[in-house]
């Protein structure tokens, strides 16, 4: 079976445990209700195409498992009996459609199609059949995944049945590692800049991906799986006036485009065992992470990997293409252990040459500089060891850029910070909700020990915005004590 093949292969550990997880609730569930009993809420989006080939890999495994000793079906002979349903609806992109019904001729879906409202809809299926738990594609930080677990019964009020949510614990970054792995098809919407798709009164092109393209004169949009930031995914959910492409930025849609336009994103690779055993501690990537920030850019990753080449062109291969810019530092030299010209030249598909990535590296001269700095693509190799050589660096690299645009400088970061006294479980709703609200700007929280004040930080480019964010959280809190940093 050819998701069982993929995931078995997988050498990503993080996407692998959410697999098993996942597979180990839907087995679960199979081991409590017949597959009369059980249904599947099938919406065309990522999510549910997730949970579609989840389900399938779970039924083989659970089906193969009891057939094994009698030599049952392997592979696609095995069919796919889960009683899958689609609540077709006229606001519903056609592509939607198009490819939920593709889908189900593909893989053979017992598919019922329901003209109705959600709970209309439920409350028919339910009455006709003997469904009994229903797997839904929910995950945390979806609007309706408050309250929810893996096995939880439905809301009063409603019909009866259990929500599965095998994928409940999965981000979106675990979601389209998964897609793009399998090699699934998924709704072309996605690679068309959609990122969290409804209804074509609320859904447009997520404009983080927004990009311009000079030789054809407009703007286009990236696949949904460059977003860096999976956290602004529902950042294309607006209100529309009538019609796809006519937006209200009402709702501070206008301010999500500044934002897009306005943060470059970087990440950053240690190459250093000594760092992995505690030998040695990092002090440079902090640092960076400052510089970085205070020229405008977010950085969306810090990693730290062997000293092996095969770990280090993995880190590059997988930041490069979802960043403007990836700085890498550590493993430069001729000793044995310095991997890191290697490890790029092995992800840019090139051999080393002189000991630098043959046809693709510019070096950056600076009179401070005695080893200039390293440029390849988007890839910069920094040599620095210590603090002080980072600064020489980063000056350096500055001044070079001031005339050669190697590093776009960015707006600034406006930061606005507050305390309360809530407790976690007390905060989560108000500040989930004034991330929906405010989906342009970075809403972080911490304690500085477990019985202390939470420190709640909105940050973003403008300060109006910022402004507003603040004051809405305040109301949301309402009386509780809130006071500013």
């Amino acid at each position: 079976m050819e998701i069982v093949e993929a995931m078995r292969e997988c050498d990503d550990r993080r996407l692998k445990t959410k697999y098993n997880n996942a597979v180990f609730v839907i087995q679960r569930a199979l081991a409590l209700y017949s597959v009369e009993e059980l249904a599947f809420s099938f919406n065309g989006g990522k999510d549910s195409t997730v949970l579609l080939h989840l389900l399938r890999a779970g039924y083989f495994l659970h089906k193969s498992g009891k057939e094994s000793c009698r030599g049952g079906p392997t592979g696609n002979e095995l069919k796919f009996p889960i009683r899958t349903i689609y609540f077709e609806s006229p606001s519903a992109f056609p592509e939607i459609n198009f490819f939920t019904y593709e889908l189900a001729r593909t893989y053979n879906l017992l598919l019922n199609i329901i003209r109705q409202d959600f709970k209309s809809g439920l409350e028919g299926l339910l009455k006709a059949n003997p469904v009994r738990a229903i797997f839904l594609g929910v995950r945390i930080g979806d609007p309706t995944a408050v309250g929810q677990e893996q096995f939880t019964p439905s809301s009063p009020g409603w019909p009866p049945f259990m929500r599965v949510n095998p994928i409940l614990d999965w981000s979106y970054r675990d979601v389209w590692a998964f897609l793009l792995k399998c090699e699934v098809v998924y709704c072309s919407l996605y690679d068309q800049g959609y990122t969290s798709i409804g209804s074509i009164y609320d859904t447009v092109p997520n404009s983080l991906l927004c990009v311009t393209n000079p030789l054809a004169g407009k703007d286009e949009y990236r696949p949904a799986y460059l977003l860096s930031d999976g956290r602004l995914e529902r950042a294309g959910r607006v209100k529309k006036l009538a019609h796809r492409g006519n937006v209200s930025s009402s709702n501070g849609m206008a301010c999500v485009e500044v934002h897009r336009r306005c943060i470059p994103t970087a990440s950053i690779i240690a190459v250093g065992d000594q760092i992995l055993s505690g030998t040695s501690e990092d002090a440079i990537g902090s640092a960076l992470c400052k510089k970085l920030h205070s020229v405008g850019w977010s950085v969306t990753q810090l990693d730290v990997v062997r000293n092996d080449i095969d770990s280090a062109a993995e880190a590059v291969d997988l930041q490069r293409s979802g960043n403007d810019m990836v700085f890498i530092y550590g493993g430069v030299g001729p000793l044995h252990s310095d991997v890191t010209l290697a490890g790029v030249a092995k992800a840019s598909g090139v051999r080393l040459m002189a000991q630098l990535p043959e046809g693709i590296t510019e070096l950056l001269h600076h009179e401070n500089l005695m080893v200039p700095l390293m440029k390849c693509g988007n890839v910069l190799i920094l040599t620095a060891t210590n603090l002080s050589e980072l600064d020489k660096e980063w000056n350096s690299l500055l001044e070079i850029s001031a005339s050669g645009g190697v590093l776009t400088l960015a707006k600034p970061f406006v930061s606005k910070s507050l305390t309360t006294t809530l407790s976690d479980v007390e905060a989560a709703q108000p500040l989930s909700s004034l991330g929906m609200e405010f989906p342009d700007l970075y809403i972080g929280c911490h304690r500085k020990s477990r019985t202390g004040p939470l420190i709640i930080t909105v940050e973003g480019k403008d300060q109006a915005r910022v402004q507003s964010a603040v004051e809405a959280l305040t109301k949301k809190f309402q009386a509780v004590a809130c006071s500013d940093i």
